[in-house]
């Protein structure tokens, strides 16, 4: 663990948890036994961005249901794993199927569960509100909570350590309607 620009700046691969970190964690049941959700634009416009640009992006939760696969396929994302309770195992899953080191991965992450993945890449990361177990083996803490922008906070800082942000003139800003 070196430098924390110099290491956000290795980053290729964007993993993250959903319930608490793409959502603020709230879930309503529809009385068919589906979720309802509540994602943030600005995070999806980020990983649409961010994938445009060439980084791969990954989603790892335990959460299932039809409108995650419908969210995710919105943006693009190759690489779901839903209804996951062995997280590490889809995370070495997804290291060899990128041919990438564990320094090439960030990983955002709220809960216990995420802990164990998170220690196996280069920059664990977290919301805000993520638990305290969770917040002590991050290297970086967003300012925002989960489901109010905290993924487009890192996505962002490892697009601008990489050169990849935004500058004028820029022609892969636009994203569909749809990926939002």
């Amino acid at each position: 663990m070196g430098n924390f620009k110099e290491d956000i700046a290795r980053v290729r691969v964007i993993v993250l948890d959903v319930d608490g970190v793409m959502t603020d964690g709230g879930i309503i049941v529809t009385p068919e036994g589906e979720f309802i959700r509540k994602f943030h634009a600005k995070d999806g416009y980020a990983l649409s961005y961010a994938m445009k640009r060439g980084y791969h992006v990954a989603i790892i939760t335990g959460g299932r249901g039809r409108s995650l696969t419908v969210r995710f396929e919105m943006l693009g994302v190759e690489h779901v794993y839903t209804n996951c309770f062995h997280k590490i195992d889809a995370l070495h899953e997804l290291m060899q199927k990128l041919d990438v080191q564990a320094e090439e991965i960030l990983y955002m992450g709220d809960d216990i569960p995420d802990i164990e993945p998170m220690l196996h890449v280069g920059m664990p990361v977290c919301p805000a509100d993520a638990a305290t177990e969770v917040v002590e083996v991050s290297r970086y803490v967003s300012q925002f909570k989960g489901g109010e922008g905290c993924v487009r906070d890192v996505v962002e800082q490892v697009m601008r350590a990489r050169g990849d942000w935004y500058k004028p003139g820029d022609k892969t800003v636009a994203v569909t309607v749809a990926s939002r």
